[in-house]
């Protein structure tokens, strides 16, 4: 079973709401928080029905809600995928 990485759950993103805003910082993206960079509720809606539909799997909503950061989401989005 395929695995998520950062770099495709940003680009999911991307596809889902837009580039999100240009931010300034010395962390990497997949380390700031998705309100800093940019992705509202609804974006971040769509993300999880898309990951869902692309992964196959079934994601907590409390459990995506607690995932601030794009590098949260990609663990747990893999946990579940291992567990499945």
């Amino acid at each position: 079973m395929d695995r998520l990485t950062t770099d495709r759950l940003m680009e999911i993103m991307r596809e889902c709401a837009g580039d999100g805003e240009a931010i300034e910082t010395d962390r990497r993206p997949e380390e700031v928080e998705f309100a800093s960079l940019g992705y509202d509720s609804l974006a971040m809606l769509e993300t999880l029905s898309r990951l869902e539909r692309d992964f196959g799997v079934t994601i907590d909503e409390e459990e995506f809600a607690d995932a601030r950061t794009p590098a949260e989401l990609t663990t747990l989005v893999n946990r579940i995928l291992t567990a499945v």
